[in-house]
């Protein structure tokens, strides 16, 4: 073989392994360069009836959605805030701690570079520009004095009308251009929320064993659709703290856990009407897989 035609196909392979070592599949996505494409329908919610109640929609979301620093170990997303938005995803999980007067986000003890007053900033911004949509967020105090947080929560947001803060369940038309908080354990401003996860379901020994743990989560969200709380169930998972998943990062179970994800909502497209599914909050979700969470609203 001529030494051009060598040098050819080392670049040809090297950009195939490239393009499969960084998972740029359409169910999962570790680039973070968005690029959308150009039929790509940002203000999706605009499709769903302003009679639906929230709890009735099916709504791709982030897990610790800000946990972009830190290492493999920390790392579950890998698009901002911003573009997480853009991309369709409709749900913001957080992790706060707050010291002094200010609530920082964070992973575990990793700071991730920003507050939630920059995060609020974000989401109105980008609700200002797509009056359509609502962003729904959980935020999970992580500091000593955990009852302070609802406190300092309510005094960023003080008598904003375009924040939902009220437990009973909205309709779409109720909640378009504002930000829903929910309420779980010490965090107590919003709608209740039901999380179907269980201790120990974000412990990943074996993927495959992930993957059915999914299936009676969704299960389980499908029954409680429709009601009093809105239903999360998250898909994330990790090795880290478990003997034989130990090298299973956050990033290695979305990476197969993802496409599956797809093909297993993808059967009940069939179905007239679809199930709910409430909020599925996803690690490094694509922008394909994104797609197909959103569309099991459309009947």
């Amino acid at each position: 073989m001529k030494a051009g035609h060598r040098c050819l196909l080392f670049h040809c392979i090297l950009l195939s392994v490239t393009f499969l070592c960084h998972g740029n599949n359409v169910f999962f996505n570790d680039n973070s360069n968005l690029i959308l494409p150009g039929s790509y329908n940002i203000p999706w919610m605009a499709g769903i009836e302003d009679f639906r109640i929230l709890s009735s929609i099916t709504i791709p979301g982030s897990h610790d959605s800000m946990a972009l620093y830190g290492g493999p170990e920390v790392k579950c997303q890998a698009l901002s805030l911003r573009d997480q938005l853009r991309a369709g995803i409709r749900f913001l999980d957080l992790k706060v701690f707050g010291l002094g007067d200010t609530l920082y986000v964070m992973h575990g003890v990793m700071f991730q570079r920003s507050t939630l007053k920059d995060v609020l900033a974000t989401v109105r911004t980008f609700l200002s520009e797509f009056r359509s949509e609502a962003v729904l967020i959980r935020v999970q105090p992580e500091s000593f004095e955990k009852s302070t947080v609802n406190q300092m929560v309510q005094s960023l947001i003080g008598n904003d009308q375009h924040v939902w803060v009220n437990s009973g369940m909205p309709n779409m038309g109720q909640v378009r251009g504002k930000i829903v908080f929910l309420q779980k354990s010490t965090f107590t401003l919003g709608i209740p929320l039901i999380d179907t996860g269980r201790k120990g379901s974000n412990e990943v020994s074996d993927v495959k064993n992930k993957d059915n743990r999914i299936i009676k989560q969704l299960n389980q969200a499908t029954i409680a659709c429709g009601g009093d709380n809105v239903v999360l169930t998250y898909t994330s998972g990790t090795g880290f703290g478990t003997f034989w998943g130990m090298f299973l990062t956050p990033k290695g179970v979305a990476e197969k856990v993802n496409p599956w994800l797809n093909q297993y909502l993808r059967q009940f497209y069939p179905n007239q009407p679809r199930p709910c599914f409430g909020v599925i909050a996803m690690d490094f979700p694509g922008f394909d897989l994104i797609q197909t969470v959103i569309n099991l609203n459309w009947w």
